[in-house]
């Protein structure tokens, strides 16, 4: 079945009990036992859960995997797969990501005794002369967040398979419907499915989706052990997002990249960083690793950070908001906001500059997002 079809029907056949259309909400703690000793399919909602168990399949249907985790939250996601590493591990990780992953490696995951590595992972022999014997974990996030650097993961895949070393890649930017990391030699697919995957910012929720059956058992005992997964209504709001994901991102990934192109011509921009035009230094990889290029991008203003604070203050219709992927347009500034969890100096190292902006499309009608960006450019 085609991506379409499968967002909708994947693990959500009609419900056995009524024959309900829409997988129901089973908002319940816990199961009658066939009998003593005799759990049936279900026993406790944190081991299992019919509506969780839709959602999941569902996500590793479209990611073509074969198990599928759902988690709380996107943090909760990231810490049950750092969870797979142990005292004397080796994380290598790219330096430039999610300021929240950051924070969680750097004064939880070391200070149990992994020993983490920040690398730029666009240099192929940079990742090659930092693999050590203890090296467990190679991760990645591609497009970056904010710098919207591209990460080449068959290169990375076949790097890591040579040491027999697991990997990870954050796909939250772009979905499994324009990136499947799975497909490109990547062990584990993580997502934050509070962004694109839900898509109408109501619900906090992450992911992570595995083909190798040794590691999605790790994963359902981390899963069950920490306690780490996501409630049954919100399972159910993430679920009907899907529906729609197919649809939604083609919506964000036009808009956007029509917004990328009314800002490249400015005057008032100093660059725009969007894998989908022409001037992206990755644009040729990003044709050959991805379908589409999402609805989230960054852009830095050539009056430094000054203009970037007053264009954040005088948008009308793109708010003054973290996270992304809703249906409505965000707007925010990562130096300040999504990324003040890492210490300045780390946050210069990984090339994240003070006059940057980072925007979140929606599906609004593109002449009124053009139009407020202009707006919001003359007055500044």
């Amino acid at each position: 079945m085609r991506f379409e079809t499968l967002s909708i029907h994947a693990g959500q056949g009609p419900d056995p009990a009524y024959g309900a259309v829409m997988p129901p909400i089973y908002q319940v703690s816990t199961f009658a036992f066939e009998g003593v000793g005799k759990p049936g399919e279900f026993d406790y909602s944190r081991s299992g859960n019919p509506t969780r168990k839709a959602l999941e399949s569902c996500l590793a249907a479209l990611e073509g995997g074969t198990s599928g985790f759902v988690f709380g939250t996107g943090m909760a996601a990231v810490a049950t797969a750092l969870s797979l590493l142990r005292a004397g591990d080796h994380l290598v990780i790219h330096n430039d990501l999610y300021g929240g992953t950051y924070r969680l490696v750097t004064e939880v995951t070391a200070a149990q005794g992994i020993d983490v590595s920040f690398v730029d992972m666009r240099n192929l022999d940079v990742i090659r002369e930092t693999i050590q014997d203890n090296t467990r974990l190679i991760w990645t996030e591609t497009p970056t967040n904010p710098l919207m650097n591209l990460l080449d993961l068959a290169a990375i895949a076949a790097i890591a398979q040579e040491h027999a070393i697991p990997t990870l890649c954050d796909n939250t930017f772009l979905t499994p419907y324009y990136q499947n990391p799975l497909a490109l030699g990547i062990d584990i697919v993580l997502h934050s499915t509070t962004k694109y995957i839900n898509g109408h910012s109501d619900v906090i929720g992450g992911a992570l989706v595995v083909k190798d059956a040794a590691l999605a058992e790790r994963i359902g005992f981390l899963q069950n052990t920490l306690g780490s997964c996501q409630a049954p209504f919100d399972c159910f709001l993430v679920l009907r997002g899907l529906k729609t994901l197919a649809v939604r991102m083609d919506a964000h990934n036009k808009n956007a990249l029509a917004v990328a192109r009314f800002l490249e011509a400015r005057p008032e921009i100093r660059c725009v960083l969007h894998p989908g035009l022409e001037s992206h230094p990755q644009h040729a990889l990003a044709q050959r690793q991805m379908r589409g290029y999402g609805g989230t991008f960054s852009f830095c203003m050539a009056g430094g950070a000054d203009a970037a604070f007053r264009l954040l203050e005088r948008t009308k219709l793109f708010t003054l908001a973290e996270s992304l992927g809703g249906v409505e347009s965000l707007i925010e500034h990562p130096w300040s906001m999504t990324h003040v969890s890492m210490p300045e100096s780390a946050r210069r190292a990984a090339g994240i500059p003070e006059d940057m902006i980072r925007i979140s499309v929606g599906i609004e009608h593109v002449d009124d997002l053009l139009d407020d960006l202009e707006q919001a450019l003359s007055d500044s």
